[in-house]
């Protein structure tokens, strides 16, 4: 762990191990605005235009990753986290306390936790409501990628119609959602997005995500993020998702979302996702693709 300048900010902490590293600001956010193989590219994307700054009195996107509350709402979601935040170093991990939201009268915490010696973080968001009566919301995670890779969401396990009368998953769609734009690919098991830099539309979808993954595929490096798999018994945001593809012409966003809850006064709610890296993939064109070499490194 060292504090460092980057990016134009002045206050970031890097941590590191002998296979990954990643920067968090602390002028802002917190964001995890870099992550990747040591010495190697960001496989997170930014916005050049917003890096560096402080203060503003409009939310920024920066990039990177970051925590927000669903469901989506405007202005409550957008709220500007664009002051310093509080570190704490506790040894396994290390504590990025935002400042009490004055809006919201609520609190976020992020805690990073880099495996010892393997290309793999868990990062727990954590969120503590300060008003005094109870707040529906759910924890966000959402990951801004690097332009130009393709993203995997897996769907709910397959089977045949005479054992599965019933429905076993559900698909939803965005209002801008257009399921004939190329950069989908509609798989058996996979659905495929592709980033493109040239697009003139976004892009996005959720869905109940039984396998409790997301990845992306970019130059050969596979970012994979685990989470707790869609609990049936939980209802989620957004028509019941558990995760969320979104892009545009700039990035694409991969996102978990927790069940939504009723949180009391002073109670927290908390949710998880871990981080893995994988180095000589390819990026998958097809559902095959995604089976041969992307569900080998799961199972690792």
């Amino acid at each position: 762990m060292q504090k460092l300048p980057f990016l134009g900010w002045e206050n970031c902490i890097q941590l590191n191990n002998s296979q990954i590293e990643l920067v968090v600001t602390a002028d802002v956010g917190p964001r995890i605005i870099h992550f990747g193989f040591a010495g190697d590219k960001n496989v997170f994307g930014t916005i050049p235009s917003h890096l560096g700054r402080t203060s503003d009195a409009e939310w920024r996107n920066y990039g990177g990753h970051r925590f927000w509350l669903a469901p989506e709402q405007q202005p409550r979601t957008y709220y500007p986290d664009n002051q310093p935040v509080t570190v704490e170093n506790h040894g396994s991990f290390v504590r990025f306390i935002s400042p009490v939201e004055t809006t919201t009268r609520t609190q976020k915490t992020l805690d990073v936790a880099l495996a010892p010696a393997e290309a793999k973080v868990t990062v727990t968001h954590t969120v503590q409501n300060l008003n005094p009566w109870a707040v529906e919301l759910a924890p966000w995670a959402l990951s801004v990628m690097a332009q130009g890779g393709t993203a995997v969401f897996p769907l709910p396990p397959r089977g045949n119609h005479q054992n599965n009368l019933q429905p076993t998953g559900h698909l939803v769609t965005w209002a801008y959602t257009n399921m004939a734009d190329p950069r989908w690919t509609w798989g058996e098991q996979f659905i495929l997005l592709r980033q493109d830099p040239n697009a003139i539309t976004p892009q996005k979808i959720g869905g109940n995500n039984t396998a409790g993954w997301l990845g992306y595929v970019r130059d050969g490096r596979f970012f994979l993020k685990t989470f707790a798999p869609h609990n049936l018994q939980a209802t989620y945001p957004d028509h019941n998702s558990s995760a969320e593809l979104y892009t545009d012409a700039n990035i694409m966003e991969l996102e978990s979302l927790a069940p939504l809850v009723q949180l009391d006064p002073n109670a927290t709610a908390s949710h998880t996702e871990t981080w893995q890296l994988f180095n000589n993939v390819p990026t998958p064109q097809n559902n095959a693709d995604v089976v041969a070499h992307l569900l080998p490194k799961l199972k690792e």
